[in-house]
This record gives C-alpha cells, sequence and structure tokens, in this order.
C-alpha cells in the first residue's frame, strides 16, 4: 500500500487482511497514520515520489514475500495513482493505466480531454502568472473558481467572488504559502452553480451517486451529505451516462474511480474526475447498497473476481464535525451520548483535546463525523441533527486573535 489514508487506510488494511492478505505501507512519514501503529502494521519509510526507490523496495520485499497486488493512496500526494500503476506494469501485476491516470490528475489536462469529447463542463483557462489569473478571470466574469492545475482535497481551492478576493488568493497561491511539486499552474474557471453530486464507479460500473453539501463560500469544506443522492430516475441516468463517457474520454475503466459533477440549468457538469476511491465515500456506499467498494478494489487489485451486486437499499446521512474558528482544543464530548442515538453507526472525533486547531479551508479541517442509517432521506436527517446536537467541543483562540 502506497502512502495512507485517514479516512480509506484503515478499511483497505481490515479488508487486506480478511482476503488472507498482509498488507504493507509505504510512505513518506508512516508515523502519521495512526492505524498504522495501532494495528501493528508493518511499515517502511520511503519517498512516494520516486518510483526507483519504491521499484527497489518492492523487489527487497519480494525477497520474503510474494507481492500479491499493489493499491495506493492519494489524500496527501495526488501523484501516487500513477505511481502504482507504473509499479504494477513494472511487477507484472493488475493495474490502472499510468498514462490514462496521470493525464486525468493534471486538471487541466483533463478538461481538454473531456472538452474535445464534447462533455458539459465549466468554461476554463490555464494560467501561470497573477497577469494570466486576473485576465482569465475578466474573461470567463467573476464568480470564478481558482485553484492549482494539481491537487486534491479542495486544497487551494476558492471561490473568488470579486477582484479583491481574485487578488488575495492568488497572492496566497504565488507567495510561497502553497506548496508546487512544479512549476505554478493555476486554474481559473467559471462557477458552476448547483448541487453537488459524486457518481462512485468501479471499473465501468456506476455503483452509486452521493450528494453533497458545502459550508459558507469561499472554501468548499463538506459540512454534509446524503447517499443515494435525492435524484429523479431522469436525473440519476444523466449522471450515469456521462460519467461513462468520461471513463471513455479519459481513457479510464480500470478499478476505482469518483466523478464530481453540478445540477445546473444546463443539466449535470462535470467539475473533477479522480482516479481513485473517494475518501469516506466507500463506506457511505456500503452502508447504502452492501457493495464494499475497498473489498471489491482489492480484489481486483490481486487479480481476484469481484461482486459489484447490490443486497440493500437504505438512506445514509453524514455530517463532518468543522471548527468555527481557530486556537486550542479544550475538549470536545458528547459523542457516546450521540452514538447511542438510535440510527447513528458511527460517531469519529480525529483530533484530541489540547491540540492545536489551524483552518485552511480544506477537506483537512474536519475535526471528525457523525453518520446514520435509516429507510429514509428525511428519517435520516432527524436522526443525524439530533445526534449532532448532543455533540459540543469548546475551542480558545489563539493569543491576539478575535473569535
Amino acid at each position: 500500500m502506497v502512502g495512507g489514508s485517514r479516512g480509506n487506510g484503515p478499511p483497505h488494511i481490515q479488508a487486506a487482511q480478511r482476503l488472507g492478505l498482509h498488507p504493507i505501507t509505504l510512505a513518506a512519514d508512516p508515523t502519521q497514520y495512526d492505524y498504522l501503529a495501532a494495528k501493528g502494521i508493518e511499515a517502511s519509510r520511503i519517498d512516494t515520489g520516486n518510483l526507483d526507490a519504491l521499484i527497489h523496495e518492492c523487489s527487497r520485499l519480494r525477497a520474503t514475500y510474494d507481492i500479491a497486488g499493489i493499491i495506493g493512496f492519494a489524500d496527501l500526494d495526488e501523484s501516487i495513482p500513477a505511481t502504482v500503476g507504473k509499479l504494477c506494469r513494472h511487477f507484472g501485476l493488475p493495474g490502472p493505466n499510468s498514462t490514462s491516470v496521470e493525464r486525468c490528475c493534471d486538471k487541466f489536462t483533463q478538461r481538454q480531454l473531456l472538452a474535445e469529447a464534447g462533455i458539459p463542463m465549466p468554461v476554463y483557462r490555464l494560467a501561470a502568472n497573477a497577469t494570466e489569473v486576473e485576465s482569465s478571470a475578466a474573461e470567463i466574469g467573476l464568480p470564478v473558481v481558482v485553484k492549482p492545475a494539481m491537487g486534491c482535497g479542495s486544497i487551494g481551492v476558492r471561490l473568488c467572488r470579486n477582484v479583491d478576493e481574485l487578488t488575495e488568493h492568488t497572492t496566497y497561491l504565488l507567495s510561497g504559502k502553497h506548496v508546487w511539486r512544479s512549476s505554478p499552474r493555476i486554474l481559473v474557471e467559471e462557477f458552476a452553480e448547483g448541487p453537488l453530486y459524486v457518481a462512485n464507479l468501479m471499473g465501468n460500473e456506476l455503483i452509486g451517486i452521493t450528494a453533497y453539501e458545502f459550508g459558507p463560500p469561499p472554501y468548499f469544506v463538506v459540512h454534509e451529505c446524503a447517499s443515494p443522492a435525492p435524484l429523479t430516475d431522469e436525473e440519476h441516468q444523466g449522471i450515469a451516462d456521462v460519467s461513462l463517457s468520461c471513463l471513455r474520454a479519459l481513457g479510464l475503466g480500470w478499478g476505482p474511480s469518483n466523478i464530481e459533477f453540478r445540477w445546473t440549468k444546463l443539466g449535470p457538469v462535470v467539475i473533477e474526475v479522480n482516479p481513485r476511491l473517494g475518501v469516506g465515500e466507500p463506506e457511505l456506499i456500503r452502508l447504502a447498497y452492501g457493495v464494499d467498494l475497498v473489498t471489491e478494489h482489492i480484489k481486483i487489485v490481486v487479480g481476484e473476481e469481484w461482486d459489484l451486486r447490490k443486497q440493500h437499499s437504505q438512506s445514509v446521512a453524514q455530517r463532518n464535525l468543522v471548527p468555527d474558528r481557530d486556537g486550542i482544543l479544550d475538549w470536545n464530548g458528547g459523542d457516546r451520548r450521540a452514538a447511542a442515538v438510535p440510527g447513528v453507526v458511527d460517531v469519529k472525533f480525529y483530533i484530541e483535546s489540547k491540540r492545536p486547531i489551524v483552518r485552511k479551508g480544506d477537506g483537512g479541517d474536519s475535526m471528525g463525523y457523525v453518520t446514520v442509517v435509516s429507510p429514509s432521506l428525511a428519517q435520516s436527517k432527524a436522526i443525524l441533527q439530533r445526534a449532532v446536537d448532543l455533540i459540543s467541543w469548546s475551542i480558545t483562540p489563539f493569543p491576539g486573535l478575535r473569535e
């Protein structure tokens, strides 16, 4: 397992062990993934951006083990899926097409390929400096979404509603505060307004669609989600059709992928195609449909036959526990009472008390989550609110910061 994932790592470890496999993690810093030490998982410290080093380490491990498959997580490094494809090809193992994955992970190249296939998406421009960002925004018209051409987890992604916000965010991206793996390349995109949906696919099969709600702009921090998304049959089919067109246009279709859409006045508009499992999505799909995407992902990686048949239909709702200020987390509580509410299936805090909270306006801001399941969306949302109301915390602002 190349890299690690706070959300998808533990279930992949558990699924691998259930299948009789011995998971080994190769990560730049294994200590940042608590679940490895907690479960006594074998791990090696290695530069996951160095293909030769990874090949050398896998060759060393082959002296002791039979390598059944190689899998990767892109929570902190979007280049890992392509690297995994190259490793699989080197060792003659089942894996994704690394060239297709690489092109997909470059958001500008992805946009070009989707545009050539006539797939609906926001108007976009590529910029390398502040002047180009400004002129691109002027051509498209404010508001615009400004984001790095490479990246994941909504890191560095902002909605710029006016010139001041555009200047401020461009300055941030180009000032050295944002970490670029290569020379800065910025995408400036039309803001597609409408509900956000994520389609989850395995191979060329659409498994399920999740609806997302963000917190206040200009950030894209997920506050709540629900699966299955409340869609009409026609809307569901529309997303399914465009999803498969995306896979064809990008040369994908091996293993998992997730595709983000905004449902606009023109119908489904593609925001992003990701050649991997979405973080947290597999658990939502498992609870909603009874399809274990993690286990089936590992099966295809090791060359076993998979099973994507849906076992049931339930309504899942999840709320992220997002702090409203920066500071020191004094305490948090109520999670046990929330977990006791009928219908609640999971309550988790990632952050312990006395830890600093520094919001960055991306997917890493969440302190934890509450997940519920019931026969209907209305019932799930009611249970979720009841559980969340029992949870509380206290954050003392850093000295000198106003609340």
